[in-house]
């Protein structure tokens, strides 16, 4: 239905289990298994079944692919918040931190149009961040309360 797809496909994987961003980043077709060590449970596939699939896309698309430390991830996680008001699970502060981390390296061009996928919601995964973002603050269920306690 298309003729001409020139859209590029790039992985992310957090450091502590990445073997499709290894395998991209050494150029193979062969995807070591390895022992999951992430805040990322959800993404944390040590032997990924359609692994050679996912590395075989990201080389036909003339995409790339990256890996953040958990620390990166929080950080990430954060920015989403902060920027746009999403509390994403670590699984986007993967896809968020690697999309910086590929712009930063000139992969992802700066003035592109891009689609990062971040789908599910922080509070699945408050574990990973709750020591690193402060305590929440805890207000009635009215406006003057939220007023009282939010920053203009």
């Amino acid at each position: 239905m298309i003729d001409k797809v020139d859209t590029e496909i790039h992985a992310a994987q957090a450091t502590g289990c990445c073997p499709i961003v290894t395998a991209v980043k050494e150029d193979s077709d062969i995807i070591r298994p390895v022992k999951p060590n992430t805040i990322a449970k959800s993404l944390a596939i040590g032997n990924p079944a359609d692994g050679v699939y996912a590395v075989g896309t990201v080389k036909e698309s003339g995409g790339y692919a990256e890996d953040v430390t958990d620390d990166e991830i929080v950080e990430a996680i954060k920015l989403l918040a902060e920027t746009e008001g999403i509390f994403a699970e670590t699984a986007g502060g993967v896809t968020l931190g690697a999309t910086k981390k590929l712009i930063e390296q000139g992969k992802i061009p700066k003035d592109e149009s891009i689609v990062v996928c971040v789908t599910g919601n922080g509070l699945k995964t408050q574990e990973a961040v709750v020591e690193k973002i402060g305590k929440p603050i805890k207000i009635k269920p009215n406006i003057a309360s939220f007023k009282e306690n939010v920053k203009e």
